[in-house]
């Protein structure tokens, strides 16, 4: 699971590491832009990332009725990591680096 802090560290295809917040996935979100990885657990002390995304209209409404829910719903997610941050181009930057490492099953659709 998370750890304590409700916090997990990913790491990117060129070593930089990012920590997001980790929430189930029903949590309500506020409409804070930022970037997010909708996750399974894979062991007590891992997870399983299903799609990694960034929005910058916010968490609250881009989660609403995401176009790759049924992908997400069907790979198992259980829960959202989320990082947030206002900068487009560090927004971009991030998803792009997360992705090239863990290239998730729904980000490939």
């Amino acid at each position: 699971m998370a750890n304590p802090d409700g916090q997990w560290e990913w790491e990117g295809q060129s070593g930089k590491k990012y920590v997001y917040l980790v929430d189930g996935i029903d949590q309500q979100f506020q409409d804070i832009p930022g970037n997010y990885i909708y996750a399974k657990e894979a062991s007590p002390d891992g997870w399983t990332p299903i799609y990694i995304g960034e929005t910058g209209e916010g968490f609250g409404k881009r989660f609403a009725g995401h176009e790759k829910g049924p992908c997400i719903e069907e790979n198992g997610a259980t829960h959202i990591h989320t990082h947030y941050n206002t900068s487009l181009e560090v927004r971009l930057a991030e998803e792009s680096d997360l992705r090239d490492k863990w290239d998730p099953v729904c980000n490939k659709e």
